[in-house]
């Protein structure tokens, strides 16, 4: 039996080299990656053309512009137009070259500012998004409805099979530690770093310290992905609803940013103190996924938090010497 192609999009981020990384271990797959210099994916034509060419079995959906509050903030334009034209482009396609399986990932931020919480995936649209990421959260949302749009018109005549995932916030290898683009392990574990080094009486950390986030470790993700791909359709059907497709992936626990910091200052080994700017935006006040679908599907997280940090800390060293 040949091994089947498989495109992963987006192959050098942090989550597209995880799925990289866990595609090898199952030993089955010829992967098939680009860079972007070799692929522009808000290019149609390039795109086309590609999948024409390439002809993949499957395809992981990991490219998407990222960043944190600040980065969302200052390029709404950038965040919006070019996630819709990438998930457009390569949707549509991967549809056109017959591609059956599709995993698209999305983002916890698709969820409404003010969710219930723990949020599950039938909060999808039932309130207002947070406004520091809204341009995102939208293009990530079209995302999602791209995939189940082609399952709905496509699926019977074509047998598709297009899913979604929705990570909580991820760390680990690959992230990125920009000083201002960067999510919030990275830039703590860069902030703390730094104050180690310099002997800093204080570290700042972003506003009150108590909004409440949940985060999973990179390579727990790639699995799920995976997992997910893999599920028979009849299994994921029973799941989930044509127009509430997508699955959530957590680990069911959150931590105040407070007890984030401090976490990472005992892992980094700072002894200073922390402050807490109260001028910088809190964002949403929890974001805790109901990852009981995922659950339900025979996964579970492997990393362990604390463990976690320690990794990402020290892939942190490792990259900047």
């Amino acid at each position: 039996m040949n091994k089947p192609k498989i495109y992963v999009a987006g192959h050098r981020g942090m989550v597209g080299s995880a799925i990289v990384r866990a595609l090898q271990a199952r030993d089955g797959a010829q992967i098939i990656t680009r860079t972007r210099s070799e692929l522009d994916l808000t290019d149609q034509e390039k795109v086309r053309t590609f999948f024409e060419q390439e002809a993949p079995d499957e395809v992981y959906m990991a490219a998407a512009k990222v960043g944190g509050i600040h980065a969302n903030n200052t390029y709404p334009a950038e965040f919006i137009y070019e996630n819709l034209m990438i998930e457009a482009n390569v949707i549509d396609a991967a549809f056109r070259g017959g591609v059956k399986k599709l995993l698209f990932l999305g983002s916890s931020c698709i969820y409404p500012r003010l969710s219930k919480q723990p949020m599950r995936e039938d909060d999808l649209l039932t309130g207002p998004l947070e406004p520091t990421n809204e341009p995102y959260a939208i293009a990530k949302i079209a995302g999602i409805k791209l995939c189940e749009s082609y399952n709905r018109q496509y699926g019977d005549s074509h047998g598709l099979d297009y899913r979604s995932v929705m990570p909580t916030n991820l760390y680990g290898p690959g992230d990125n530690y920009h000083p201002e683009n960067s999510h919030v392990i990275p830039a703590l574990i860069r902030r703390f770093h730094e104050a180690k080094v310099s002997n800093a009486p204080s570290v700042v950390i972003w506003g009150s310290g108590t909004p409440k986030r949940e985060f999973l470790y990179v390579d727990d993700m790639a699995r799920a992905c995976v997992h997910v791909m893999n599920l028979s359709k009849a299994i994921y059907k029973r799941q989930t609803e044509p127009m509430c497709s997508h699955i959530n992936v957590g680990t069911g626990v959150d931590v105040t940013i407070r007890e984030l910091a401090e976490s990472i200052k005992e892992v980094v080994g700072y002894n200073g103190r922390l402050e807490f700017d109260l001028t910088k935006p809190d964002g949403t006040p929890r974001k805790l996924m109901d990852s009981q679908r995922l659950e339900d599907f025979g996964w579970k997280p492997e990393v362990e938090f604390k463990d976690g940090l320690v990794r990402a800390y020290q892939e942190f060293k490792e990259k900047s010497h």
